[in-house]
């Protein structure tokens, strides 16, 4: 006989979502039936919406996956490793740097290393001024020149790092080694940066 009442359907749900909860051997019951049931749609899903012509996990395909035509590339079955890493990236060929950057950097170092006994922070920081950032002039102004050793340079830049509009050169004076980092502006290449090796 049909439920026709509300009650009697709310009633017929009651006891089919409370069979679970009325034992624990029928709780257990049912939860290796609902993983038996996900295991099974886990399984078979992936080879229901698996495309027409793609291999399958056991190496079964159509013909038209495994044949290829005239001037169409067969597809690739092997496995390919990506190229390691890399930590560092090398500076570009010569030919592909900007020797301005390179004279600037070579310039700045050389008005740099030039103090002579008597120089002021003043008349140091002019000899930087046209080849310096100009935001990178106000943190110049709090070096001392007399601390500076290095008297001239002796060897050419040689480029560290180089990137679009960024170079970063390692000039070697009399005294310490100087990475100079110079950046090309508006108004040119500009150093922004500087620092001692020992």
């Amino acid at each position: 006989m049909p439920i026709r009442t509300n009650r009697g359907r709310t009633a017929v749900y009651r006891r089919l979502w409370g069979w679970p909860l009325r034992s624990p051997r029928h709780l257990i019951g049912t939860l290796v039936i609902l993983a038996v049931v996900l295991t099974a749609v886990g399984i078979m899903l992936p080879k229901a919406i698996e495309k027409p012509g793609q291999t399958s996990a056991n190496g079964s395909g159509s013909s038209a996956s495994m044949t290829s035509r005239p001037g169409v590339a067969a597809p690739v079955t092997g496995t390919s490793t990506l190229p390691p890493r890399l930590t560092s990236v090398p500076p570009p060929p010569s030919g592909q740097i900007d020797q301005e950057g390179i004279r600037v950097a070579k310039e700045w170092v050389t008005a740099w290393a030039n103090h002579p006994d008597g120089t002021t922070t003043e008349q140091w920081l002019k000899g930087l001024e046209p080849r310096t950032d100009v935001e990178y002039m106000a943190k110049l102004a709090s070096v001392d020149p007399a601390n500076i050793t290095a008297t001239q340079v002796v060897g050419e830049p040689q480029v560290a790092s180089s990137s679009l509009g960024s170079m970063v050169l390692d000039v070697q004076t009399d005294g310490p080694k100087v990475t100079v980092t110079v950046v090309k502006t508006n108004a040119g290449w500009r150093v922004t940066e500087f620092k001692q090796v020992e």
